[in-house]
């Protein structure tokens, strides 16, 4: 069956069942998300992946990260190319496509002053890690799954104006961000670089430029509305960043559809992070961590190591919807 085929029967959401398991990490994690109210994008500062209790923490801001997709324009019924002919042979190549695409859409307004950002967004458990084959492994860190549904204010002055935490931006400063990036991909990374700046790892020193571009841009992605013409720009910019890679067929997401993924390891670090888009629309669709080779990291005190292994799923979060809308509570 060709890909093609395989993503129109698979299109359907199918949300990842819950599993509970107690584990070291429980409390970071469970913590983290009963904090979820300001339902802020934060970013992280170092997203190597050192040890089971930085792979939560990762997880936890995931979970409760501002996500938003100006949907309040129709979805386009049909691309200017459809996922079957998307050639994936290498990121220009296929990203380049996607800035084309994006490029001819009109652009929608601004969303106002007084709305709301809708999103739903399914997954986000690091259980057990997840295998391919549907198995699980090593030391479990679960919690349990909070609601997919979330609102934000898009003009959230008093986010915004918060000096005591400067990790964040809101949605309307995502989105003059992003609407004021330059087309040349080095000055837009450069610039990303600046509004997203680095930090030193508990371990190590800050990152290198490379992984700094591509932790810039996957915060920058969850950061919805981003009008189309400037998503295009980052894209193309995202397609020179050393080191990335789009995979040669499509991928299953958290809620089972077929994705692009978009990939990078992390500098000296057996994970690479996947940033998926949606073969349609080209929208962000999403977000994975994937151990790329079998290794052990020590348990904390006196537990057993926990074992991870080629193909184990860390982080798997699928955004399934996005709306502007004009009231908390109002669903598209």
């Amino acid at each position: 069956m060709d890909e093609l085929t395989q993503l129109r029967e698979l299109r359907a959401d199918a949300p990842v069942p819950d599993r509970a398991a107690l584990a070291p990490g429980r409390a970071l994690l469970t913590d983290a998300i009963t904090n979820r109210s300001r339902r802020t994008r934060r970013l992280r500062a170092d997203w190597r992946i050192a040890s089971l209790g930085a792979a939560a923490a990762i997880t936890a801001a995931a979970l409760i990260a501002t996500q938003v997709v100006d949907t309040s324009s129709p979805r386009p019924s049909a691309p200017a190319t459809v996922a079957g002919d998307l050639d994936l042979s290498g990121p220009a190549a296929a990203l380049g496509r996607a800035a084309d695409f994006l490029d001819r859409q009109e652009v929608p307004p601004e969303p106002r002053a007084d709305q709301w950002i809708y999103l739903r967004e399914v997954g986000g458990e690091p259980a057990q890690p997840t295998r391919k084959d549907g198995s699980d492994s090593g030391t479990t860190v679960s919690v349990e799954k909070p609601d997919p549904d979330s609102w934000i204010a898009y003009d959230d002055k008093a986010a915004e104006n918060d000096a005591s935490d400067t990790d964040y931006r809101t949605a309307r400063e995502s989105y003059k961000i992003a609407s004021d990036l330059p087309e040349d991909p080095d000055a837009l990374l450069a610039e990303l670089r600046k509004v997203f700046p680095t930090g030193s790892g508990p371990d190590g020193p800050p990152e290198a430029k490379d992984e700094h571009s591509f932790r810039a841009l996957s915060v920058l992605l969850e950061s919805y509305p981003i009008p189309p013409d400037a998503l295009a720009r980052v894209y193309r910019a995202m397609a020179t960043v050393d080191g990335v890679e789009v995979t040669g067929h499509l991928i299953r997401d958290a809620s089972g559809r077929q994705v692009i993924a978009v990939t990078r390891e992390y500098d000296g670090q057996d994970v690479r992070r996947e940033i998926l888009i949606d073969p349609v629309d080209y929208s962000y669709a999403g977000q994975r961590d994937v151990v790329t080779r079998t290794h052990e990291i020590p348990g904390p005190g006196s537990l057993e190591p926990m074992v991870y292994q080629r193909g184990d799923i860390l982080i798997d979060i699928a955004r399934t919807r996005a709306a502007v809308v004009d009231a908390k509570g109002h669903k598209p």
